[in-house]
């Protein structure tokens, strides 16, 4: 499979090799991609980054999936593109007005909509809650937590003398 990207940072030349990546611009891989998925924060600068314009130029057989934040796509457009066949279809588990959904939406058949709850299993649920007990007692016992954040602010205690 060839995997295009786009991203405001375009990955090291060394990561995009040994993945076989190939950057492309916004257009050229909205042109090209038969898949287009969205990982982005939603930021003034994403906020509707998909409307109109750019799925209209989408393949007619692409499929857009949105797992990042609701109001990076406009959900009026993506209904009306799926409606009128500009796209193939689209996945979504986020939603521009959570919790409500537009309702255009609700009656396409090329559209599947999910909560946004990859992590709500009781399994994944459980094991987010031991990694963070993991991590507090790690800290507490002055050890690097497995999964810090910050790591140029990790400064652990340091052991007390016996003197």
């Amino acid at each position: 499979m060839r995997v295009i990207y786009n991203d405001a940072a375009r990955a090291p030349e060394s990561l995009e090799h040994d993945l076989h990546l190939h950057f492309v611009s916004k257009d050229q891989l909205l042109r090209e991609a038969d898949f287009i998925s969205l990982h982005v924060p939603l930021l003034d600068s994403t906020r509707h980054l998909i409307g109109e314009p750019e799925l209209r130029i989408m393949k007619k057989n692409a499929i857009l999936v949105n797992t990042s934040r609701g109001p990076v796509v406009d959900e009026a457009a993506v209904a009306h593109a799926l409606a009128e066949h500009w796209i193939a279809g689209a996945g979504l588990d986020v939603f521009e007005n959570e919790p409500h959904v537009n309702p255009e939406l609700l009656r396409l058949d090329n559209v599947v909509l999910a909560p946004h709850i990859a992590s709500a299993s009781i399994d994944t649920r459980r094991e987010m809650s031991m990694l963070a007990a993991q991590n507090a007692v790690a800290a507490l016992e002055g050890r690097r937590p497995k999964t810090l954040l910050n790591p140029v602010l990790w400064n652990p205690p340091k052991p007390e003398s016996k003197t």
